[in-house]
């Protein structure tokens, strides 16, 4: 809980890099293909690749690698837990008997929980990524034209878009609201300390005056673009017009070749294994 104010998902810095500068469509389509190319890959080579590609995209992007490292600290239960899970339920070559649980540690295990680790730790700094360099009104707008050819099909694509802004947008300002609650109760003499259990028990007590403060907001919100004369996305023009380049279609390329390239790593480690 300490750490929530650290979540970099749904903050927008500004700036004129060459990720900042891509068109939001361009970058949806990105994240979307290479978090699907690392989670359907197996073996060490794609994992490296993506986590290459990562770093690459970190460089380009000129974002403060200590912002994405502490946005990485806010999930570090997750990756935690999802490395203990594989080390301890992956069956293989003892490395270690853990007595008291009745569960073994192996080499498989080991090999699986940093391929795991690596692969959702690189996940969750793309999608970071995305929101850190994208605007909150270029993203609705992007994800709003990508949604726009199965409108026939009944898909609300603005409504879509707009919510799905709107809860990126509220990710940070209830991390915020979260941790000002918790220093507010320390204040009064609160403790959070602890082993993990204890310490989850003692949050709930924040729950309720979370959830009740989300909801003024949610209810202020909606009253505001009431008044501004919102309508839903019949009729509605833009002022911001996406424009599709050159550097575009260069990333797309780039994004798709990267894809492929670990599909095929993924095929080959399969191959080889005995």
């Amino acid at each position: 809980m300490p750490m929530l104010g650290d979540i970099a998902l749904g903050k927008y810095v500004p700036g004129t890099s060459v990720l900042h500068r891509l068109d939001p469509r361009t970058k949806l389509l990105a994240v979307l293909l290479w978090m699907t190319a690392a989670l359907a890959s197996h073996g060490v080579p794609p994992v490296l690749a993506f986590c290459t590609f990562i770093v690459a995209t970190a460089y380009l992007s000129r974002l403060l690698p200590v912002l994405l490292l502490r946005n990485l600290r806010s999930f570090l239960w997750l990756l935690v837990i999802t490395a203990l899970l594989h080390a301890l339920m992956t069956p293989g070559r003892l490395v270690w008997h853990v007595p008291w649980l009745e569960l073994n540690v192996t080499e498989e295990g080991l090999q699986s929980a940093a391929i795991f680790t690596l692969r959702l730790g690189a996940v969750v700094t793309a999608a970071s990524m995305l929101t850190l360099t994208t605007s909150p009104m270029e993203l609705t707008d992007g994800l709003e034209r990508l949604l726009r050819p199965f409108r026939r099909f009944g898909v609300p694509a603005h409504e879509l878009a707009m919510m799905v802004s709107i809860a990126l947008r509220f990710i940070p300002v209830l991390a915020e609201e979260a941790e000002r609650l918790q220093k507010a109760q320390m204040a009064r003499g609160a403790e959070f300390s602890g082993h993990p259990i204890a310490r989850a028990r003692k949050l709930v007590p924040l729950l309720v005056p979370l959830f009740l403060s989300a909801f003024a907001r949610a209810d202020r919100l909606a009253i505001a673009m009431e008044a501004r004369g919102y309508r839903g996305g019949e009729g509605r023009t833009q002022y911001r017009q996406l424009h599709y380049g050159s550097g575009d279609a260069l990333a797309t390329l780039l994004c798709v070749g990267g894809c492929g390239v670990m599909w095929w790593a993924s095929g080959l480690t399969v191959s080889l294994l005995p």
